[in-house]
């Protein structure tokens, strides 16, 4: 399994595509807005589903985190039963979303990889979408990794996604050649944070997907 951090335009939605065409086998991949696309109109509007401020901000209520926790059990179901699953997540509470990870996936070899992305070029991305709420990209940007701890981070602020694709491709497959837990090392050419100084930058990649809806909020 390989689960993505990031923040909202940060790029991630791509680095879940591109190591689809690069990556031996089937890895299929699921987004966080997929899960929030198929909510119940009513979870969009109420204190106990999800909400949009005016401002960027999300909030989430009970019910929302009980059918998110439900999701996460069930993609780990699904590599537990020897699927490969690529995550694409964002973590609104840091080091608390991560921990709910942690306990889903137990036990699984685990890729954990953070994309950022500098905010006033998520931000501008922001605006050249148009799908999504201004200010949310801002938001994001740090927050989402606060506290979190991964294997690799990749800054999507200059480089194509694939290149950074092709890395992860690398990384997975020495770690199955030698039967090793995916991650211990960290990705070739991408920052460890537990081993080297600089990040490999990476820009948002193009041509690695299907061109993406618009979420909900705006449809």
């Amino acid at each position: 399994m390989i689960i993505l951090n990031g923040g909202s335009s940060s790029g991630k939605t791509g680095m879940a595509r591109c190591p689809q065409a690069v990556l031996p086998g089937s890895w299929p991949a699921f987004g966080i807005d997929s899960l929030v696309d198929a909510l119940p109109a009513a979870l969009r509007t109420t204190e106990g589903g999800i909400t949009l401020a005016d401002d960027g901000g999300v909030a989430v209520g009970d019910t929302f985190l009980t059918l998110e926790a439900a999701w996460r059990e069930g993609l780990a179901a699904m590599v537990r039963a020897g699927a490969r699953v690529i995550v694409d997540d964002v973590f609104l509470g840091g080091a608390t979303s991560q921990e709910r990870w942690r306990k889903a996936v137990a036990g699984l070899e685990v890729l954990r990889v953070g994309v950022r992305c500098a905010a006033p070029v998520a931000e501008g991305r922001e605006i050249a979408r148009g799908d999504r709420i201004p200010g949310m990209a801002a938001r994001q940007a740090d927050s989402v990794h606060r506290g979190v701890v991964y294997d690799g981070e990749v800054d999507t602020t200059r480089t194509e996604s694939l290149t950074c694709a092709r890395a992860v491709a690398a990384r997975l497959g020495r770690a199955e050649a030698g039967k090793q837990r995916v991650g211990a090392e960290g990705l070739p050419g991408v920052r460890d944070r537990r081993r080297t100084p600089r990040a490999m930058a990476t820009r948002h990649g193009r041509g690695c997907g299907r061109p993406r809806s618009p979420p909900w909020w705006k449809r």
